[in-house]
């Protein structure tokens, strides 16, 4: 989609506005979902179908309901009730629900809107959620939508709905970008790829004649920077999404890995490997100044940014083994923080800055696991043969990142796949893709 048709998405009317449709939010609701304690059961909530007259804006209600459904069951924190099993059939947008009927069939939370059609190709979506014990309005909106950007619009509701609810920021509307992979192990076509958190909306951004690897979105502008072979030579490159554009960000002596963009995307942070040592260097966009980080004979490599871009997470072998290290964005006051058992890589930051995920190597076995900054606190929430590349979703609850199953010698067989993991660890769900996937990253939401 592009920013022009993002242009035509409209909000009218945000979070808690109170009087929207006559109904005033209360000061305090009764239903809240703790996302910050452990483990917690799924909330039923009865997702009604959003009504419309004509059969253009029944089929617009019907598909924003189901993809609002989807996204809120995906979550692994909400249950949308089964709509057969719905007692009220005559749901009034302008009058409030008959809660008892709800509340007879245990839902804690009502979600019903609908769909006008104000001119030839665009869609009034309006919609309210109600808390059903406390029979109280909780939060509503309407948005202006045309038919392509009618998957942002479910998005947003959703995250409305996530927020009023949790308390914290959704991340329903935004995407991945991947590496699309195909063909035997040993002769790997890998192609960027780009769609929506759901699957949604895939795209193809490069042709597979050049490898690819390690993209990663800008947490400012429509951005992604990622590596591939220019005659057999590591380039990093930016990728315009709006423009579709690609710009060579520099040609630099020896191999490259892992850019990632600094949080406030004025600066690439990177590693450059050349005679033997891998240290990690920062790249200003503005002035293409390099600086370098570390200085050591041993292999720094995958750094990222704390959110606040004052501290840099990264993995190195300095001390024997790979384990997870922090310094300063200047290299100074570097901290080993990883001191378990096995080999530790591919560390990212959280958003919230709380955790850092990694991925640990031991027993043969690989995990994905988070720890607090300084090192304590380690849980391992998923493993597999070959499990790696975490990337945090914008509100830093959940996890994407790939799994790999084993091929055989000659490179037949075996898949990778991209899967998504809560912080609790109890709610992994496979990320469908046409191909096999790997090295996903997570956008920052949309604008």
């Amino acid at each position: 989609m592009s920013r022009r048709d993002l242009a035509r998405l409209s909000l009218a009317g945000l979070v808690g506005a109170a009087g929207v449709g006559g109904f005033a939010a209360p000061a305090r609701s009764e239903l809240r979902i703790d996302i910050t304690r452990g483990r917690v059961d799924p909330l039923p909530v009865a997702i009604a179908d959003f009504k419309g007259e004509g059969v253009e804006a029944t089929r617009v209600g019907r598909t924003m309901t189901e993809i609002i459904s989807s996204n809120l069951e995906r979550s692994g924190l909400f249950k949308p009730i089964n709509p057969k099993a719905f007692i009220q059939s005559d749901l009034d947008f302008d009058t409030p629900p008959r809660f008892g009927d709800w509340r007879q069939i245990a839902a804690q939370a009502l979600v019903h809107g609908r769909v006008t059609i104000p001119s030839p190709g665009q869609y009034r979506i309006e919609f309210r959620l109600w808390d059903v014990f406390a029979e109280q309005y909780m939060t509503g909106t309407s948005l202006t939508a045309i038919e392509e950007s009618l998957r942002r619009a479910a998005h947003i509701v959703s995250d409305m709905i996530y927020k009023r609810i949790t308390g914290e920021d959704g991340y329903f509307d935004t995407r991945f970008v991947y590496i699309a992979e195909s063909g035997p192990q040993n002769r790997r076509k890998k192609q960027l790829a780009i769609m929506d958190q759901d699957g949604a909306n895939h795209k193809f951004l490069t042709d597979g004649n050049t490898l690819v690897l390690t993209p990663r979105f800008s947490p400012t502008v429509q951005e992604i920077t990622y590596l591939a072979y220019y005659q057999n030579r590591p380039r990093v490159y930016i990728f315009n999404l709006d423009s579709g554009q690609q710009e060579v960000l520099g040609d630099f002596p020896g191999m490259t890995f892992a850019p990632r963009f600094s949080p406030d995307g004025n600066r690439v942070i990177m590693s450059l490997a050349k005679d033997g040592v891998t240290d990690i260097h920062t790249m200003d966009l503005r002035t293409r100044r390099v600086a370098q980080l570390t200085n050591t004979r041993s292999i720094d490599t995958s750094p990222t940014y704390a959110p606040d871009g004052s501290q840099v997470v990264f993995n190195s072998d300095r001390g024997g083994t790979q384990q997870l290290y922090t310094m300063g964005a200047d290299g100074s006051n570097v901290k080993r923080i990883s001191f378990g058992d096995g080999r530790y890589a591919t560390p990212v930051w959280s958003p919230r800055g709380d955790l850092v995920a990694f991925t640990k190597i031991t027993g043969g076995t690989f995990h994905i696991g988070v720890m607090r900054p300084d090192g304590s606190g380690e849980r391992l929430l998923s493993q597999g043969f070959l499990v790696e590349a975490p990337s945090w979703s914008p509100n830093g609850r959940v996890l994407v990142y790939f799994k790999q199953t084993p091929s055989d010698r000659s490179g037949r067989g075996g898949t990778s796949k991209l899967y998504t993991i809560d912080l609790t660890g109890y709610n992994e769900r496979e990320v469908i893709t046409p191909l096999d996937a790997s090295d996903p990253a997570w956008s920052p939401l949309l604008r």
